[in-house]
């Protein structure tokens, strides 16, 4: 075997493994996609089940605004679902209640600070 034909046997191999790579990958793109699909609507039943229309409808415009706090609220309502804490349909003032006290735990104190313009306008470099 001469160079030239191992060169030809080593660029159809590379062809071969190529385009199985590309199969491969496809059908694994496709194969997380329909996985994320299915607990995607495995969550939306859980919150339908969980939550009635009011609640629902207000955790949707939460998560519209506020995108992350609304997953946040979402897994909290999951969680506390599958812990069994949640005897029967949240309603709409059961979820502001929750969303209160997710309001309290996130939010932390921020220093102020405080700006006296008039003992920078009293600068002694001003006098020469």
């Amino acid at each position: 075997m001469g160079d030239a034909e191992l060169e030809e046997l080593r660029k159809q191999r590379l062809a071969q493994l190529q385009s199985q790579y590309k199969g491969d990958n496809a059908s694994n793109q496709q194969a997380v996609q329909e996985k994320q699909q299915q607990m995607e609507e495995m969550k939306n039943m859980m919150l339908s089940q969980v939550l009635d229309q009011n609640a629902r409808a207000r955790l949707n415009t939460l998560s519209l605004g506020k995108p992350e706090k609304g997953k946040m609220v979402e897994n909290m309502i999951l969680a506390m679902a599958n812990r069994g804490q949640i005897s029967s349909k949240l309603g709409e003032s059961e979820l502001i209640k929750i969303l209160e006290s997710i309001n309290k735990q996130t939010t932390q104190k921020t220093p102020v600070v405080k700006f006296d313009r008039r003992r920078a306008a009293l600068d002694s470099d001003d006098d020469l």
